[in-house]
């Protein structure tokens, strides 16, 4: 039951949650909108914002669009008597729980309790995100299919969202902080030997035995930013200087580069459906706000 509103990261954001609350209604107290019954305070606003790590000014339209959106939810929820039983919330609550706070109920409490974020409060947020979903759910999400024609327009509508990754295969020689003075025998080695005996004899990297050999991968998903700016400035078959990265000393090597090829339909599959299922529903749940909207005052200061 996944809502475009839910929170991005609860676990980490409980204590930005708890501190804009505060420190912003103070600064920019005041009505940013309303909607139906509701009221929609700038200080809400921004403490959303904060909580979303959303900075820039340019963001307040779109932070105080979505608050509208939730209301506009919320109020069709209590017009339809949609409930949330106890249950369901407290089993989400164990869920956050389990992933954030090492299942560790005591360490949630603590957290709230240094931002003073009530419980009660934090459930609340809980259950109204639960109730959000369910009405999504119902409204929009449960009647969105991808036919087998629509997922084959897609594919070949868009045929640059179905490439495999980019990959590249690289060897690394590490030294630890304690062997930065090993560097110049690296050094002179790799002027006799082949790499890949050097890096058996003095690395330090994991993949050591296999002559330092990292192959076919996205650099960005097993190396530091600091190694992939190297490992992109090389060309096939040079060697990069040495890269001090606290304390560690790295040396690495491209050894090929296999460019993105397009992906068959059927090992896209997953992917495509995905991507007609997202569009399908974001233009129904559009619609379903037109109607919300037209339904209900509202009014933007």
């Amino acid at each position: 039951m996944d809502t475009t509103f839910h929170l991005r990261s609860l676990l980490a954001a409980v204590a930005a949650l708890g501190a804009a609350s505060a420190a912003t209604a103070a600064d920019v107290d005041g009505i940013a909108a309303t909607v139906g019954n509701a009221t929609i305070l700038k200080s809400d606003v921004m403490g959303e914002m904060h909580r979303f790590g959303m900075p820039q000014s340019d963001d307040y339209t779109a932070m105080l669009n979505r608050l509208i959106e939730r209301k506009l939810i919320m109020n069709a929820a209590a017009g339809s008597k949609m409930t949330m039983q106890e249950w369901v919330v407290d089993n989400r609550i164990r869920e956050i729980t389990e992933s954030g706070f090492n299942g560790d109920r005591n360490q949630l409490i603590a957290a709230l309790a240094r931002e003073k974020l009530p419980y009660t409060e934090f459930r609340q947020r809980i259950k109204d995100d639960l109730i959000v979903g369910a009405m999504r759910w119902n409204a929009v999400d449960k009647f969105v299919t991808a036919s087998p024609a629509d997922m084959r327009e897609e594919y070949n509508t868009h045929p640059e969202r179905y490439m495999s990754a980019a990959k590249t295969s690289v060897s690394v020689i590490l030294l630890a902080p304690g062997d930065k003075d090993k560097r110049e025998l690296v050094d002179e080695a790799l002027k006799e030997d082949p790499f890949p005996d050097v890096a058996r004899r003095y690395s330090a990297d994991p993949h050591a035995r296999a002559g330092g050999v990292w192959k076919d991968v996205v650099p960005a998903d097993v190396f530091r930013p600091e190694i992939c700016e190297a490992v992109a400035k090389l060309k096939k078959g040079e060697v990069s200087g040495w890269i001090d990265m606290q304390g560690w000393s790295f040396l690495v090597r491209k050894d090929e580069d296999t460019a993105a090829k397009p992906l068959a339909f059927a090992d896209a599959y997953e992917a495509i459906e995905a991507n007609v299922k997202a569009a399908k529903s974001a233009e129904l749940y559009n619609r379903w706000l037109d109607i919300l909207k037209s339904e209900t005052y509202i009014k933007v200061y």
